[in-house]
């Protein structure tokens, strides 16, 4: 039942997200290409508020986690390589979609005490003047980051190192605990020193693997392509590489779910189109930096060993073993447990921010949060994927049926950014 279900939304949800990501790519003139506005944009700051650089610091604290490492070896597994190719295709489609609902989260971002709050459930409610719809969003973004992504994060560290589970359960449970209980300005902090420290270390440790194996990389590029176009691959050909490259693609980057317009529309801004320009941005880094990297290292290694492992860290874990011995796992190990914990601070604030929405009541979200952790910590991983699978397709569905519908709002504040805005 749960298969025909997530298959059904999944349906629905590519289907949007594609049109979407069409729609605002042409009426937008390809802003996914404008880097000079990106890089431009990201040093802006106005007053005390938090920077653009924190926010996107968080957004990719957010990004970079088990979707860049584990949902990636996953893809190969079940998509084949070509796979690859539809997640770069889907990134470039869907930095428009990233630009639109970070220019809405801004333009429709609410007061919070001395700061700002916003995403997707206050511009259905403030932009479409839907606040049932606006409540179902923040119900399903609370649920899901709760149960789910912040749920996977745990489960991977657990897989990731080779002690008993409920020791590292109440490791992970211990730290995050320390980490959630610091105050909205600490945690952006937090993220804008620990998310470019871990990238760093990740990529350099990638690039090396991927020099040292150069004379397989074009190879490889070539058969990415041609697996993607391969009708007898797997059996299921263009379409199984598709559906699970563009579902992983949307796990990685998040853009079109509207999780990433919620860190976004924290920073107070003139021109909301500012934030959508710097947000394209961890699209690219997450999609063609993080994900590609970490599929090259996959795939230059012996992937016989592939199991059945639903988390896919395992197979990251072994091709870098394969590369770089010891050093390679304590290099994956410390990249999940980085990553894993700069998400599950990222997964909190978006649960937090949506939970205000609901109700004052928040009082008791980080010790939840802190019982769910120990417990996905002990739980196997294809019952949290499950779960994670169709509350994600829900929020894609909600989230870019009103972003379709405040088409004409991004538009606007296009519009007026490159009339009024690059002169300020």
């Amino acid at each position: 039942m749960l298969k025909i279900m997530d298959s059904i939304l999944w349906a629905i949800a590519t289907t949007l997200m594609v049109y979407s990501g069409i729609y605002f790519t042409c009426k937008l003139k390809f802003v996914q290409f404008n880097f000079k506005e990106m890089f431009r944009n990201i040093i802006k700051k106005e007053n005390d508020s938090i920077s653009p650089f924190e926010s996107l610091m968080m957004v990719l604290g957010g990004r970079i986690g088990v979707g860049s490492i584990a949902g990636i070896a996953l893809a190969i597994y079940l998509g084949g390589i070509g796979s690859i190719f539809w997640m770069w295709i889907i990134g470039f489609i869907s930095a428009a979609n990233s630009f639109a609902e970070t220019t809405l989260g801004v333009k429709y971002q609410e007061k919070d005490n001395k700061l700002y709050k916003g995403g997707p459930s206050y511009y259905i409610k403030n932009g479409l003047k839907n606040k049932k719809l606006g409540r179902l969003y923040a119900f399903i973004i609370v649920i899901s980051q709760v149960f789910g992504f912040l749920s996977i994060q745990a489960n991977t560290i657990t897989n990731s190192i080779n002690i008993n589970p409920i020791i590292s359960g109440l490791i992970i449970t211990l730290i995050s605990f320390i980490i959630i209980n610091k105050s909205t300005k600490q945690l952006f902090k937090i993220s804008s020193k620990l998310v470019p420290i871990m990238t760093l270390i990740y990529i350099l440790a990638s690039i090396f693997i991927i020099i040292n194996n150069i004379d397989q990389i074009p190879n490889l590029f070539k058969s990415i392509i041609f697996e993607a176009f391969n009708f007898k691959s797997l059996g299921f050909g263009v379409l199984s590489s598709f559906i699970v490259g563009i579902q992983r693609g949307i796990f990685s980057n998040e853009a079109g779910l509207g999780t990433g317009a919620i860190a976004a529309s924290t920073v107070k801004t003139k021109f909301p189109a500012n934030q959508g320009y710097v947000q394209i941005l961890g699209i690219y880094i997450t999609t063609f930096l993080v994900c590609t990297a970490t599929s090259l290292v996959i795939l230059t290694s012996d992937i016989n060993f592939l199991g059945n492992n639903l988390n896919g860290i395992e197979i990251t874990q072994n091709a870098f073993i394969y590369h770089l011995g010891n050093i390679g796992n304590i290099i994956v190990i410390l990249s999940i447990i980085l990553f894993a914990f700069s998400t599950i601070l990222a997964g909190f604030y978006d649960a937090e921010s949506n939970l205000k929405y609901l109700t004052n009541k928040t009082n008791y979200l980080k010790i939840v949060i802190c019982v769910i952790l120990f417990i996905s910590s002990i739980i196997p991983a294809k019952t949290i994927w499950e779960i994670i699978n169709i509350l994600t397709a829900l929020l894609a569905i909600i989230n870019i049926y009103a972003i379709i519908q405040l088409k004409k709002d991004v538009i606007f504040e296009l519009r007026r950014y490159k009339e009024c805005g690059k002169m300020k």
